[in-house]
Formats: C-alpha cells, sequence, structure tokens
C-alpha cells in the first residue's frame, strides 16, 4: 500500500472529491502544502468550498484530469475500478489509495484520536465531542460528517494533540483506522449490501474495539445486547453509558441520564451521573431522546480527555445540531419546514419521535421520505413501514441510490406505500420533487411541521419550498 509522506507535500488527485469526508481530507492537505487536485459529477456547495481554497475541480470525472504529475490517486469505495480516472491511473502506473486508508495514516500524525463508531449517531455524536474539546481548549484536529456551523464546516484545523474523526463501518473502512480511543454509539442491522448480517456488523465492531491500545479508552452503549462479546478481554479501557428511569438505576452504568425531559422545542435537558453521583443538570438545544444518549456518549469520553463539567455543559448549549439533522429550514405559509438526514428505521423512528413533541392540536407532522438504496428498502421494507406510519401524513419519492447499485427490478417505493396503505395511513407517491412540492403546497397547512428525510438529494424539495 502507497504510504502517504505528511511532511513531504506531493501533488494529489481526488476522484469524488465533492463527497463528505473526501472534500474534508482534501481540504486537509490542501492545508498541510499538498497541492491537490480533484473531480466529481457536478459542482455542489462543498466543491465550490475547495475551488475557493485554489483547489483545482473538474467535471465530470474523466480520464484526462489524471496526469503523470499526481504522485497518487485517492479514490472510494464507490468509485468503481471502470471509472474513467481509475483506468487512467493504472495506465500511467500511479498508486491508488482508498479514502479509509489515507484517514487510517493520518490519524497515526495525532497523539489522542478519537474514532466515533455506531450505526447511527455518529455525525451528531462527532460534533458534540467536538465542540466539548474546544471549549475545554484542546485544540482538536475535527473530520465531521457534516457541516457543523460551530467549525464553519467539516473540517477544523487543530494541533496534532487531538483528532476527532467519525468511524463509519460500511465495507469495514473502520477497520483500517488507527484510533487510540473510541465510541460506540449503537450496533444494529444496517449496510446490509455488504454485511451478511447482524452477528456479521457485531463481529466487525468487535475488531474494531480490539484496535484501541491498552493505554486507550473504550466509550460504549451499555444497553448494546450481549455487550460482554464486545467488550471483554479488551487491552483498553471500557466505559459504559445509559439513560436511567431514576436515579437509583444510574449506578448500572459509568456514566448514566436520568430526570430528562422536554422543553416546548423538543430540545432534551437531564441529570448527569458519573459511578452513581450526580455532577449536574445538562440542557440541549436540540431534540430527541437519541440525543440525550449521543451527548452523553460524548460527555463521556471529553471527561476522559480531562474536560471539565462545565466545559461540557457550555459547548452542548451551543451544539445547535449539523446540516441535515432535523435541520431548520425556514417556514413558508405557516409551514415549518425541517430536512433530517435518516435513512434508516430506527433513525426515522428516533427523529419523527423527537418531531412529533413540536406538534400540537390540529397540526400535522408530514414526512417527505425518499429511501436509500435498493438493498436497504428491501432488506427492511416491513421497518420502513413500521417507523413512517407515525407520521401524520408522509409523501413518498423514487428510491435513490446514485451509482452505488443498479436498479433489480423487483423493489421501490411503491412498496412501501402499499404496506402504509394497509395499515391505513394517509400516504401518497410520486416520481419526481415538483410534483411533490405542489402537492404539499396545497395540502399542507399553517402550524403543521414538514420534514424531508433521507440520505439523498430529497433536502432539494425543503430548499426550493423555502426559497419559493
Amino acid at each position: 500500500m502507497f504510504q502517504i509522506s505528511f511532511s513531504n507535500p506531493v501533488p494529489v488527485h481526488f476522484i469524488g472529491i465533492g463527497g463528505i469526508s473526501m472534500s474534508a481530507l482534501a481540504e486537509l492537505l490542501h492545508n498541510r502544502g499538498f497541492r491537490v487536485s480533484g473531480s466529481d459529477l457536478k459542482s455542489t456547495p462543498l466543491t465550490e468550498h475547495l475551488e475557493n481554497l485554489g483547489i483545482t475541480v473538474s467535471y465530470p470525472q474523466q480520464a484526462s484530469n489524471v496526469t503523470e504529475e499526481h504522485s497518487v490517486v485517492i479514490y472510494t469505495a464507490a468509485v468503481h475500478g471502470d471509472n474513467p480516472e481509475m483506468v487512467r491511473a493504472k495506465e500511467l502506473g500511479l498508486p491508488v489509495l482508498e479514502r479509509k486508508d489515507l484517514l487510517g495514516q493520518l490519524m497515526k500524525q495525532y497523539r489522542h484520536v478519537a474514532g466515533i463508531a455506531g450505526s447511527h449517531g455518529k455525525t451528531t455524536a462527532t460534533s458534540m465531542l467536538s465542540l466539548m474539546l474546544m471549549e475545554g481548549e484542546l485544540d482538536p484536529t475535527v473530520l465531521v460528517g457534516g457541516v457543523l456551523d460551530g467549525i464553519g464546516g467539516n473540517l477544523r484545523m487543530g494541533s496534532d494533540n487531538y483528532l476527532v474523526a467519525e468511524a463509519c463501518e460500511y465495507c469495514n473502512s473502520f477497520l483500517s483506522f488507527y484510533p487510540t480511543d473510541a465510541i460506540i454509539l449503537n450496533i444494529e442491522a444496517e449496510h446490509l449490501d455488504f454485511f451478511k448480517d447482524l452477528e456479521d456488523i457485531r463481529n466487525s465492531f468487535r475488531k474494531y474495539a480490539e484496535i484501541l491500545p491498552e493505554s486507550g479508552t473504550l466509550v460504549i452503549n451499555g444497553d448494546i445486547e450481549r455487550l460482554p462479546e464486545l467488550t471483554s478481554g479488551l487491552p483498553a479501557k471500557v466505559i459504559t453509558y445509559g439513560l436511567c428511569e431514576n436515579a437509583s438505576q444510574c449506578s448500572s452504568y459509568d456514566y448514566a441520564a436520568t430526570n430528562y425531559s422536554f422543553d416546548s422545542n423538543g430540545f432534551g435537558s437531564y441529570d448527569l451521573y458519573q459511578n452513581g453521583q450526580c455532577l449536574g443538570r445538562i440542557a440541549l438545544r436540540v431534540i430527541g431522546k437519541h440525543n440525550i444518549s449521543n451527548s452523553l456518549a460524548a460527555a463521556a469520553l471529553a471527561f476522559s480527555y480531562g474536560v471539565s463539567f462545565d466545559a461540557v455543559a457550555a459547548a452542548l448549549l451551543k451544539y445547535t445540531g449539523t446540516h441535515r439533522r432535523f435541520d431548520y429550514k425556514g417556514e413558508v405559509n405557516g409551514i415549518r419546514i425541517y430536512d433530517d438526514y435518516a435513512h434508516h428505521p430506527s433513525e426515522i423512528s428516533a427523529t419523527l419521535s423527537a418531531a412529533r413533541a413540536c406538534v400540537s392540536g390540529d397540526q400535522k407532522l408530514w414526512c417527505v421520505f425518499q429511501p436509500h438504496t435498493f438493498s436497504r428498502t428491501k432488506a427492511f421494507l416491513p421497518e420502513f413501514a413500521e417507523s413512517l406510519s407515525s407520521a401524520d401524513t408522509v409523501v413518498l419519492a423514487d428510491i435513490y441510490s446514485a451509482s452505488r447499485e443498479k436498479d433489480p427490478g423487483d423493489i421501490s417505493s411503491g412498496n412501501i406505500e402499499a404496506l402504509l396503505r394497509e395499515k391505513g395511513k394517509d400516504v401518497y407517491y410520486f416520481h419526481s420533487f415538483d410534483e411533490i412540492e405542489n402537492f404539499l403546497f396545497r395540502h399542507c397547512k399553517p402550524g403543521d411541521l414538514l420534514i424531508t428525510m433521507g440520505a439523498g438529494d430529497i433536502v432539494s424539495v425543503a430548499e426550493s419550498m423555502v426559497s419559493a
């Protein structure tokens, strides 16, 4: 495998530079003195930002973008061998390096590396921990899988003492990483286009935990089933966390949240316990019980780095969410419009449950859902229908898959529609965003809450509505 010398900057080309992780890595190398170029299918705010920094970005991807002057070509798992730039790189004999391996090599440049893993909540917990370390004046370098206003984007350049980064399990990417410390938020059946089943996923998370050194710390959700299978015999210190119905249960975890409540905005607050002792009350400016759990995990690791309770509490008050995580887009005709990245049934349930607290009386909760990938939709078809049924009205878009999968022809959003109709739900399915937007404007009422949801491009419906 090609090894990047971070002390000897060379010309580097990124295939798919506009991805949320790729763009952050490209900017980081640019800031370290590398001559960076890249390509993508189309211009986006992320690629425009890179171009404003002086990075050359070409559209679309084509062989001529890769030349002999490039010392290495970086690509993602979504880039196939027949990609014209990959073909050209091999013709020229250029070394190629997958994104996960670049990130793994980068981690070795930092003293403390926090890798945030889990089926859901990685971006939120990464953002929360980053703000906590900033509030504690630890000057972290941050790579986050979303746009975080608190750092002005998806990258923060800090010192070489602390690196905070998401550790995604898809394609076992995180097994190429070198964290010194880690958080495991949850483990659920996900990415079944790669993993065989839940047991296969659990095995990968166990291998990830085994990467941690003896001096490291693993913060893990204490409610994960068969927890000892994941934690027993690890060289690293293991810290558990969880939510409790009352203070008497808090000693079940190293860190616990109890006496939690939600205000009229759906924002949570709770008493934070350490080893059965109350440290104080935490207030959040994001909604839902799931974010109480995310904040507790981040706090547990922050405390292990010596961050004070007051700094943790202050950081959480500053965190108002990352873009595409219950992201308030605006109000039009009295309709409150949000957007969320949720694309797994558990994420949908958590987000809609939190959103439900923001409607009352005759107000309706609308969910405009775009399924992400054919394989996921097929694997979780009943679960999607069940999780979406908590909305008053569901509007479905076509499945988003981009270049990751080909349409197998035996699954569509119509299958979700049929199951929701069997449940007696108010559901509609349209093949174009224009049809969806026109329908919503005709039927949504003042006071209603509308949330576009999915990991594809459904956010454009929300953005178009608020700009109408």
